[in-house]
């Protein structure tokens, strides 16, 4: 009985360190020892998201390639996990360590900690705030908010809309609203559109997505005319909370990451647009800005962004506003999803 409690209790301290992912699973006596082997250390906020399966995959398949070794942890939206994960990757002897934080505040703990042992950090499509982050890869979120708000305008050009946002602590959730706000404002200046709900999504949580819009339409006697949805799992919840009052595909909702059932609610009619971001693109690039920082090699961004502590160099790339009718052109041309995934066909 003892032996198996004892097993019990290894396995829960295991998974409390979040998803690990290694193609060479190093013990303490196996780590990097062989100083022409450049080690990256990649640190998720979540694995929950189909999106995220994608970014590990493609990003560790990149580093691969270039000859260097990786390994990638995941903290399930758990910021102290995060944080004890990336001092793990640190003491193995990372010579760089990738990061998607989970809370962009709190992550400033991880730069501190990595730069005192004189190992730089990416801040990999979230932006690290208020810490001296080396580098920043990323899409350019403003103009992801920008575009969920062109698209709907397109449809709605007035009347009563909702903004239903990622979540706070995420200063990708912030800049996607700001996005938003830079299309709906000169509307909402006019009076030919009133923002009557304005909420952000704890942790990004399509449940909590769904009990904001249920809010919101209570609020409102279920008078709304449009939802900008910050992502497609946030705009999975307001669906369910518009399919309730028999008014999904009424309201039109923008959603974000092209993730299939995002996709397969675009072509239902369900949900209006999503934004697609290259992952297999954002992955390349990083990849090779991380072998090169590994390699204590500069790294050409032409751009830069301030984070509240400095303004951070930067590489942010081109999103893509999805329609029913550009899926097959862009999403499914670039092998991103296929048909059969999308269409049955």
């Amino acid at each position: 009985m003892r032996k198996w409690i004892g097993i019990l209790l290894v396995l829960l301290m295991l998974s409390a360190c979040g998803t690990a992912e290694n193609s060479s699973s190093p013990t303490e006596d196996q780590k990097l020892t062989d100083s022409d082997q450049l080690y990256v250390g990649f640190v998720l906020d979540t694995l929950k998201d189909e999106r995220w399966y994608k970014d590990k995959q493609l990003f560790e398949e990149a580093v691969e390639s270039k000859g260097a070794r990786i390994k990638t942890l995941a903290a399930n939206g758990n910021d102290d996990v995060q944080l004890k994960q990336a001092e793990l990757l640190i003491e193995e002897g990372v010579d760089v360590l990738v990061v998607v934080p989970h809370d962009a505040a709190y992550s400033a703990a991880i730069v501190d900690m990595a730069h005192e042992a004189d190992v730089k950090v990416i801040s990999y499509d979230r932006l690290i705030t208020n810490a001296p982050v080396d580098y920043y890869i990323s899409f350019d979120n403003v103009k992801v908010g920008e575009l969920q708000a062109t698209e709907i305008l397109k449809i709605k050009p007035s009347g009563t809309y909702a903004y239903i946002g990622g979540a706070e602590s995420d200063n990708n959730a912030v800049l996607f609203r700001q996005g938003a706000m830079n299309v709906l404002k000169p509307h909402i200046d006019k009076g030919t559109i009133q923002l009557a709900y304005d909420q952000y999504t704890d942790g990004w949580d399509p449940n909590k997505a769904e009990e904001n819009m249920k809010a919101a339409l209570k609020q409102r006697g279920n008078k709304f005319d449009a939802v900008i949805a910050a992502n497609d799992g946030t705009a999975g919840g307001v669906i369910k909370a518009l399919s309730e009052q028999g008014m999904a595909g009424k309201v039109p909702v923008s959603g974000q990451d092209a993730e299939l059932e995002g996709v397969r609610r675009v072509v239902a009619g369900t949900q209006s647009m999503t934004v697609y971001k290259p992952i297999s693109l954002l992955a390349s690039q990083a990849a090779d800005i991380a072998v090169t920082v590994a390699a204590d090699k500069p790294v050409d961004a032409e751009q830069s962004v301030n984070n509240g502590e400095a303004d951070i160099p930067a590489i942010l790339l081109e999103p893509v506003a999805i329609t029913k009718d550009t899926i097959r052109d862009t999403i499914v041309k670039d092998g991103y999803l296929t048909q059969e995934e999308i269409y049955g066909e």
